[in-house]
């Protein structure tokens, strides 16, 4: 069943099906797109919402419990479930609605062609009848005017009184008008013929032809739409297997959660090593109280439960700070961190310096890589001139050397403070320069920073090195020794007493642990004098506290303390 031969009559209808035809067709096209919208809204937040929860910490920050490493393994695959919606929008655009819209810019040039045909060829057939019609009219004027003729002459040659002259005249006239007559039929003829011919070709060839373009077209939008919708199912479909694996994923990190491991590494971050405290001794202080007989108070036997004090087991304020968990206020959070970590408990800073020492042992593995491959370089350029020039990789070659020392240096320096903690001697002490020897502090003290350690071994302090500007002048505090001790103050909550103040000569950046920042012109407290290592323990205003160099300030102390002592 064809349009050309059922639907022969049926142009106009024709022209407004295959018109929403294509109005369907972009109908479709527009909802595809406003999916594909909706699936890009939905991966962008999905996308926002991981970004939202996922750890902005460094890894080392992180915790390693279970169930934040599960969670953050959800937020992944959560991440990768929205890239696969993503897939589907592209998919969708590009597959989808791309196709169709192109397709439907396809049909509506095809069907503006092939309906201007079928304009065309009524406009035709319309002129043929036209040519046809007119020659008709004029056949059938023409008759008229020869009838007239023929009534005329006929009535002046019967007129016995008309003369000869007015007989010829109206034969004559009748004759021209029979002519005429004659050539119109013929010309009618002629038309009609011509105008049924091309009116059988119109109905029958061109119109047929026409509306079967027409068909094809519309069969064809058709069979486009099933396609899409076809592709629009296997776009999910193609993304499901990920998605499964996506879900799979989450269930695999919820299983992962493991709360005797989670318990387990509470314990091993902040387990401090230190042994719980002991017993308290009693301190009689009675037994200089003399009794007299009569008395009927209840006495403690002469030397049985008592204990003398011994000075040995007096408990300093610093070591009473250690004895309990909450006993100690924490320590200001100004108070930067030292870089032997002997601000932690013993335990955690053992793992900080090993954990240290690794990183360091990677990097000089990198130097020394480098600086063989640079080697080698160096050999082939020796070997092959026209290569290259082999000094021009020996500054590189030295650039590395100093890197390797230095990062030797740093790892021999973090050896022996792991050894401290670990109660060892470091075989390496004999190598490492004077610059990095500890000063240990006396038993029960704690470093600068507030450490917990009650070893004496593991008590230090090195104020960072720093550039005097005046070393033509004053002594560089790189080169002055480290004090031997530190005051009791140290360990009080209380602040330590104003001994002086101080005014800036020169700028001091502070970056190294426990050194205070300061500015040109800034006027200091001083808390704790130069003890001959080239430094002064200052404060701020603000309460912040740290060590300055000393060639560094114009100090003057108070009357009170030692006298008005300006060194400069």
């Amino acid at each position: 069943m064809t349009w050309g031969t059922e639907l022969w009559d049926q142009f106009e209808n024709l022209d407004k099906h295959t018109q929403w035809g294509i109005d369907f067709l972009e109908r479709y096209a527009k909802f595809v797109k406003e999916r594909l919208e909706i699936e890009q809204t939905y991966a962008k937040q999905l996308r926002n919402l991981v970004k939202k929860y996922c750890p902005k910490r460094s890894k080392d920050d992180e915790p390693r419990f279970s169930s934040c490493m599960s969670f953050y393994s959800i937020l992944n695959e959560l991440n990768d479930y929205a890239g696969q919606r993503e897939v589907v929008a592209e998919e969708m655009g590009h597959n989808v609605y791309g196709e169709l819209m192109r397709y439907s810019q396809d049909l509506k040039s095809e069907r503006k062609h092939h309906l201007q045909e079928g304009r065309k060829a009524q406009q035709y057939l319309d002129q043929c009848w036209k040519h046809m019609d007119n020659s008709k009219k004029k056949f059938e004027r023409e008759c008229k005017e020869a009838e007239k003729s023929q009534i005329s002459y006929d009535r002046l040659d019967n007129d016995i009184n008309a003369t000869k002259s007015e007989v010829e005249k109206a034969k004559s006239q009748l004759y021209l008008r029979t002519h005429s007559a004659d050539e119109s039929k013929n010309e009618y003829a002629a038309q009609l013929q011509n105008f049924n011919g091309e009116q059988w070709k119109h109905f029958n060839v061109a119109i047929p032809q026409i509306f079967k373009n027409l068909q094809d077209m519309d069969e064809r939008r058709t069979v486009k739409l099933g396609e899409t919708y076809r592709n629009f199912a296997e776009v999910e479909r193609r993304v499901v297997p990920i998605i499964s694996k996506c879900l799979e994923g989450m269930v695999t990190a919820a299983k992962a959660v493991d709360q005797r491991k989670d318990s387990a590494i509470v314990v091993e971050s902040f387990k401090s090593g230190f042994e719980p405290p002991g017993d308290f001794p009693f301190e009689d202080y009675s037994q200089n109280l003399s009794r007299t007989g009569s008395d009927n108070t209840i006495s403690t036997p002469k030397n049985e439960g008592v204990v003398k004090p011994d000075p040995k087991h007096s408990i300093s304020k610093a070591a009473k700070n250690k004895l309990w968990l909450f006993g100690k206020k924490p320590k200001s959070p100004l108070a930067p961190s030292l870089e032997d970590f002997s601000h932690l408990p013993p335990e955690q800073r053992r793992k900080r310096l090993q954990a240290r020492i690794d990183e360091l042992s990677k990097e000089l593995q990198k130097e020394v890589d480098q600086r063989d491959a640079l080697n080698k370089m160096k050999d082939v350029y020796e070997k092959n001139p026209q290569m290259g020039d082999p000094q021009s990789l020996q500054p590189k070659i030295s650039e590395t050397m100093c890197n390797m020392e230095k990062l030797r240096s740093e790892i021999h320096k973090n050896e022996s403070w792991l050894s401290e903690v670990e109660g060892k001697v470091s075989t390496r002490g004999d190598r490492r320069p004077s610059a990095d020897v500890n000063h240990h502090t006396p038993h029960g003290r704690e470093s600068p920073e507030g450490s917990y350690t009650d070893d004496p071994s593991q008590e230090h302090r090195s104020p960072p090195h720093q550039p005097d500007p005046r070393q033509a002048h004053q002594p560089d505090p790189r080169q002055a020794h480290q004090p031997d001790e530190f005051d009791d103050e140290f360990d009080n909550d209380d602040p330590l007493p104003v001994l002086g103040h101080c005014k800036a000569l020169y700028s001091f950046d502070g970056q190294n642990e426990g050194t205070l920042l300061m500015k040109e012109d800034d006027v200091l407290y001083i808390i704790e004098e130069d003890k001959g290592d080239g430094w002064t323990r200052a404060r701020k205003q603000s309460g912040e506290e740290g060590y300055v160099p000393t060639s560094y300030v114009e100090i003057a102390m108070e009357k009170n303390s030692k006298g008005a002592v300006t060194y400069i």
